[in-house]
């Protein structure tokens, strides 16, 4: 079920056995017939972790979403409550129990709390008399979830706005809690570079628990030579500017949540001849993208501009190994074309998926609005008029384009330009307010606030340095057969994964000063492995780096880090981890508030 977690240079199906384990002795806790209710956003990263049959061995024989009002009929002995600790959610539990106390249903009432067990949560309870009630009150540390054989998340989908916005650091414990997770199962990681503020928070932590549990280090050979913390705020361009990579552009189009999309179904309607275009199904086709699909893992970090020709080549070798039925005489040779039919028959089913998917795609991508907000955002990266007021922009806001594309051009603006002139940020914002509404305000003071959108403060920009020393722009980049990270934005090489270039070769003295100019410290730390089990490398051995990002990460960049891990001479592969999988609409939603009108 999880062979594609297996196949990386670091074994995660060992984090997500160890987080079935956790749940199967905890569902063995409460023992009888159990009916599961969930806390609907738990239901994705739960999906990675355990399917239906694992809780099916454990008794539970319904599951539900939580909802205000009576719980739906279950002739079961247990309810179990897997929820956020949000207070929230609390007073729909409580409506819950009460209702059900009121029918004197025999039942017992137990809560799992995703990610930490909360007080606040057990007081909420409390105040709404139900607290009683409750046989089993305890906590599911889910931290850091395995979505591919290279990638882990934490699905925290409030990270970057609690850190920045909220100046909350709840979210920095609990990537500490999970690093440390991490630790036990691959190993003590011996060096930790860190660039930001929530990196040297996060570091500080890890550190801090490592000298509490001093007696109890696990004697295992360290799997991770490198641990690398970045905070989303050090690089605030890279999720703003539109990913060009296949999987990139599906999740900016799509949105791609716990690892499935959801797509237009009439792309895959399976057409019977004689039949036209009848009864077209209405419900979005649903498909799983990771690397267990042989095609998706070929094609996923590949721009755009290059999947034609990539689907193209397989579908001409499909093709000849179908024909080779022909070719089969003796009754060895046919037995050995049956054996291979279903992989091939699986593998022509992918090739139609995407060549649909493609399409999608394309009609968008050669639309003239996708190339006109394209060509803006280049000019943004490579410095054309960042000080001006832009009029694409002021065509969009006439035209009352999604306010999100909107807000994403004009963050870009001044990101790249280290802030925008008084007079153009107070057009821009009233420009906005009048056409979008007043209500966005806080939306406008929100993104102030964490730095996306700000008044020049200095008159030196050193955003044309920084690009400059860290080659974030690369002219004709090639994107057929690439040489460089910056092919999956087309020209411009994310600054994080830059960083991260560099750290491995030839280390971070090199652009110290680059570095100064970025917010937040940099720093090195080393961890003391345990006697004996220092790794001795062997000729030609790569590294193995471990690459956080605090605040999110877009696939464009996991693409990046990707391209980095298969170079030849790279000697450095990277595991990647994240606070949560972003885009650039999902980033800025995450920042977004409305002011409510109040009834006079």
């Amino acid at each position: 079920m999880a062979a594609h977690l297996t196949c990386g240079r670091v074994n995660l199906n060992i984090l997500r056995e160890a987080a079935r384990k956790e749940l199967r002795e905890f569902l063995d806790k409460c023992a009888g017939s159990k009916a599961i209710v969930w806390d609907e956003y738990l239901t994705g990263p739960f999906g990675l972790i355990a399917q239906y049959s694992l809780l099916k061995e454990h008794e539970v024989e319904k599951m539900f979403t939580l909802k205000g009002g009576r719980l739906p009929a279950a002739d079961v002995k247990n309810i179990i409550f897997f929820v956020r600790p949000r207070l929230e959610l609390m007073d729909i539990i409580a409506e819950n129990v009460i209702s059900e106390d009121k029918m004197r249903s025999p039942r017992d009432f137990h809560i799992l709390f995703v990610p930490r067990h909360s007080l606040l949560c057990e007081q909420r309870l409390k105040e709404q008399g139900v607290l009683g009630s409750f046989i089993n009150i305890d906590q599911y540390i889910l931290d850091l979830i395995p979505y591919d054989g290279d990638l882990l998340s934490m699905e925290s989908e409030s990270a970057f706005r609690e850190c920045y916005l909220e100046n909350d650091q709840t979210s920095l414990y609990h990537t500490a809690k999970g690093l440390m997770t991490l630790q036990a199962l691959y190993g003590t990681i011996p060096q930790i570079f860190g660039k930001g503020e929530c990196a040297r928070h996060v570091a500080n932590m890890m550190l801090r628990m490592k000298r509490e549990f001093a007696g109890s280090q696990t004697q295992i050979l360290p799997v991770f030579d490198t641990l690398l913390l970045l905070d989303r705020n050090v690089d605030l361009l890279t999720p703003l500017a539109t990913q060009l990579t296949y999987e990139g552009l599906i999740d900016e189009i799509y949105g791609i949540t716990n690892g499935y999309v959801k797509l237009p179904p009439e792309k895959f309607a399976q057409k019977k001849q004689g039949e036209g275009g009848k009864d077209l199904p209405t419900e979005p086709k649903k498909l799983q993208l990771n690397s267990a699909e042989e095609l998706y893992a070929e094609i996923r970090d590949k721009n755009f501009n290059a999947v034609g020709a990539a689907l193209s080549k397989k579908a001409k070798i499909i093709s000849a190994a179908f024909e080779e039925r022909h070719n089969a005489k003796t009754v060895g040779e046919i037995k050995q074309f049956v054996s291979q039919l279903p992989h091939m028959q699986a593998a022509r089913s992918s090739l139609a998926n995407h060549t649909s998917i493609a399409e999608l795609i394309k009609d968008i991508t050669t639309s003239e609005a996708f190339f006109d907000n394209l060509t803006v955002e280049q000019e943004f990266m490579t410095g054309v008029d960042t000080d001006k007021v832009n009029t694409y922009i002021e065509d969009c806001i006439s035209q009352k384009d999604p306010l999100i594309k909107i807000l994403r051009l004009v963050c870009m603006q001044s990101v790249c330009n280290n802030g925008l002139k008084q007079k153009v940020l107070d057009h821009y914002k009233r420009e906005i307010l009048q056409t979008y509404g007043y209500e966005h305000i806080l939306t406008l003071s929100n993104l102030e606030k964490t730095g996306l959108l700000k008044p020049q403060t200095s008159t030196r920009n050193s955003f044309p340095t920084i690009r400059k020393t860290l080659k974030l722009w690369m002219e004709d980049a090639n994107e057929q057969n690439p040489n460089d990270i910056s092919n999956v934005y087309s020209g411009y090489a994310p600054l994080s994964v830059r960083l991260t270039q560099l750290l491995a070769r030839p280390g971070w003295r090199s652009i110290e000063e680059v570095l100064k100019m970025l917010p937040g410290p940099h720093f090195e730390e080393r961890q003391q492995l345990p006697a004996g089990l220092h790794k001795k490398r062997q000729q030609g051995e790569n590294r193995t780096t471990l690459v956080f990002f605090l605040g999110g990460v877009t696939y464009a960049e996991i693409a990046a880090l990707r391209f980095l891990s298969q170079m030849e001479d790279g000697g450095t592969e990277y595991i990647i981890a994240t606070t949560k999988l972003i885009n650039g609409t999902s980033w800025i939603r995450s920042l977004m508030d409305r002011l409510e009108t109040l009834p006079f």
